[in-house]
């Protein structure tokens, strides 16, 4: 006796022209969030929901770069006041608001630099 395979397509998963299942946004999170409270591996979650393992790793290394992006991301534009070296100092350095230490010799060295850095 021969078998056929049947898939039953919802709504939130139609396909495209070559046949490649679709999904939403909202879909995508909905999953990985599913991934994330569910304790599996990678490989058991995408095979559990139907999906190919590549195309399952690829939402979840998109969704790191949203979410390291966002984090890196300075909350205010970078603004520049003008500074002048005190007396007998050597060095200058600057503390930026994301942590980073800009040291340089004169007040227009660290101003490029950190313009440099954001840009």
């Amino acid at each position: 006796m021969e078998t056929t395979p049947t898939e039953v397509i919802t709504p939130e998963r139609t396909r495209d022209g070559r046949g490649h299942r679709l999904y939403t946004d909202e879909r995508r999170a909905e999953l990985i969030a599913a991934y994330q409270a569910s304790g599996v591996t990678q490989v058991a979650f995408a095979q559990r929901e139907g999906i190919k393992y590549s195309t399952f790793t690829a939402w979840l290394q998109g969704r790191r770069r949203v979410v390291q992006s966002a984090s890196t991301a300075p909350s205010a534009p970078l603004r520049f006041v003008e500074a002048s070296v005190p007396a007998g100092w050597s060095s200058l350095e600057v503390i930026l608001p994301d942590g980073t230490r800009v040291r340089g010799a004169s007040a227009r060295e660290v101003a490029e630099v950190a313009q440099a850095l954001r840009s």
